[in-house]
């Protein structure tokens, strides 16, 4: 045994299970938890970051690239409480984050001690944390952490992965005690989650009566590192693919079994054939009404008529949105691969079926370059993806922000490999876009790492540019500037023919802008806007050719800013507006499926 402070302690434990950076800001209700990163046998690269928020943040997008957790630490009261965005967006997500926070004394709680919330409860910010965690902790004893440390760990990075909170307080991180720090391998468990034989001989049964079954893959996919065992499956099996957000880049773009996304912002040829499929093979996805248009029987899906076999690591997501005809709880890699060997080098042959979807590829990729090779100034959202394509490699790591981009990218920007895609799905966080892309390149030093949002996406955590410069990451911010938030825009839009508080404009009506470039150079970062469309593409070159932090302006159309809309979103309709607005919603209404 060791004697050793609560902050010696910490920062020891995360060393020995392999974290490599911790970011955050060192307030007073932390800082002597984050001294002990500067001790020698607890060393750890600190990333400064310009609010709590982003530090989660970061964290996550380093987790979304390398499958690696980080930590994330700030202070009590303001400090934590700023982290319940990056903290909630990484929930959804399933994402492993570790926040540690620090909390008042022990000996001073309920005294209205600085920045404690204790109006209700004493200290009562983990009662915050409860709703955006996995599990959450309260140290009360130095002799507690190494038990609450593996215990954190093992949560964050089992099962179904989420982030986890720690509080420690500010005494309990300066007082020491004699400790054992425990091994984390001898704390966590290293196997993995195997399909139930039975379950997978029913769904062998039912995938051998399928005429045209597709395949859905979702965020599970890329967690569980199952993409290999997706391919083998759609070939062998002659089973066209779709994604969900997160699902994206857990199958290759560019191979002829890919159908496209799902759901209100996926594509015609995706929600076609997914709507037509006899059989449904659900892997890592939650079936959120984004992906699966509200549940609108034939849009996305028609579960029933269409026979679900749904595969996931959480049985609550099985069974709770569509009924199942077989579900297979299981780490997604170990039940595809069950599957194959089950096929027993069996192969299928659908040549109508495959000529059906390269129809309707080709109709898509007519549509798509209406946009995506059009020279309007400014730009479409669509045009500056294109180029992007063109010019970065095969292994770019894209990180998007939520909104227009998010729906531009999931349709027009194909991606090839695993963990190339990464974007706020199901919190579609704004202010995510920026930090993540920090921690992805963190994660991937060697490869390219493009940020892609719009500008009010960029305006929530902008000043996180900055450490960029004070840590030498070079990632390139390409800023889509429409002068608003236009995605919302539109949606007020078609809801009620009319909008508010979506554009940015000058008491006499004209678009209102930073100028960005200038904000680029005044960070210390290479910057352009780009002013002809013939720029583009040099620019991008000069971006990637730099490996430099990179701002670039694209000046985005405020009516031709967003994504195609294939599927449908159930938005009620307000009463005062009876046309056929308010009557196709009540027809898709009363086809949703979920109840």
């Amino acid at each position: 045994m060791t004697k050793l402070t609560g902050g010696q302690i910490v920062a020891q434990t995360l060393k020995n299970y392999g974290v490599d950076y911790v970011a955050g800001i060192p307030g007073h209700g932390i800082w002597t938890l984050t001294d002990a990163f500067l001790e020698e046998d607890s060393r750890l690269k600190f990333i400064q970051v310009f609010h709590e928020q982003s530090a989660v943040h970061l964290a996550d997008g380093y987790y979304r690239v390398c499958g690696k957790p980080m930590a994330a630490v700030t202070s009590i009261g303001a400090g934590a409480s700023n982290t319940v965005i990056g903290m909630a967006t990484a929930f959804t997500d399933s994402t492993s984050v570790m926040l540690i926070t620090g909390g008042p004394p022990t000996h001073m709680r309920g005294h209205g001690l600085l920045q404690e919330l204790e109006r209700y409860t004493d200290n009562d910010f983990p009662k915050i944390a409860e709703a955006v965690t996995k599990r959450h902790w309260v140290a009360t004893r130095v002799e507690e952490l190494p038990f609450i440390l593996h215990r954190a760990w093992s949560s964050m990075t089992t099962g179904r992965p989420g982030p986890v909170h720690i509080e420690i307080p500010m005494d309990v991180q300066a007082e020491a005690a004699e400790v054992t720090l425990h091994a984390v391998h001898e704390r966590v468990p290293v196997g993995k989650v195997f399909p139930d034989p039975a379950a997978i001989d029913a769904a062998l049964q039912v995938l051998k009566s399928a005429q045209r079954p597709i395949l859905v893959i979702g965020g599970g996919v890329i967690t569980g590192e199952a993409w290999d065992e997706v391919k083998a499956l759609a070939e062998a099996w002659q089973i066209p693919v779709v994604t969900t957000w997160n699902g994206k880049s857990g199958f290759p773009e560019d191979h002829p079994l890919f159908a496209g996304s799902v759901g209100q912002t996926g594509t015609l040829c995706g929600n076609s054939i997914a709507s037509r499929a006899d059989v449904i093979v659900a892997v890592g996805c939650r079936f959120t009404d984004w992906s699966a248009s509200s549940y609108a029987k034939g849009v996305t899906f028609a579960i029933p008529p269409s026979k679900l076999i749904h595969i996931d690591i959480d049985l609550h997501e099985i069974g709770k949105n569509y009924p199942v005809t077989v579900g297979i709880v299981s780490d997604a890699k170990h039940a595809l691969a069950h599957l194959v060997q089950a096929l027993n080098g069996q192969t299928a042959d659908r040549p109508d079926y495959m000529q059906d979807l390269a129809q309707q590829q080709a109709q898509w990729e007519a549509k798509l370059a209406t946009r995506r090779d059009s020279d309007r100034f400014p730009f479409t959202s669509q045009r500056p993806l294109g180029a992007l394509r063109k010019i970065f490699p095969r292994d770019t790591i894209v990180v998007v922000g939520s909104g227009n981009t998010q729906g531009a990218v999931k349709q027009t920007f194909p991606v090839y490999e695993p963990r190339t895609h990464l974007t706020s799905g199901g919190f579609s966080s704004m202010g995510w876009a920026v930090p993540a892309a920090i921690g992805a390149k963190l994660a991937a030093p060697h490869r390219p790492v493009v940020c892609i949002l719009g500008d009010g996406d960029f305006l929530m955590t902008s000043q996180e540019i900055a450490i960029c410069v004070t840590n030498a990451i070079p990632v390139v911010f390409l800023i889509q500037n429409n002068a608003g938030y236009m995605s919302i825009r539109g949606g007020q839009r078609k809801q009620t023919s009319r909008h508010i508080g979506t554009e940015f404009n000058t008491p006499d009506g004209q678009p209102y802008s930073p100028d960005y470039q200038a904000l680029g150079l005044a960070f210390g970062l290479k910057s352009w806007r780009v002013e002809r469309p013939e720029d583009l593409e040099p620019i991008l070159q000069q971006a990637l050719d730099s490996n430099e932090p990179v701002l670039i302006e694209l000046p985005t159309d405020r009516d031709a800013a967003g994504p195609w809309v294939p599927g449908w979103w159930d938005f009620p309709i307000p009463e005062y507006i009876d046309d056929e607005r308010q009557q196709e919603y009540q027809t898709l209404r009363q086809s949703e499926q979920h109840l």
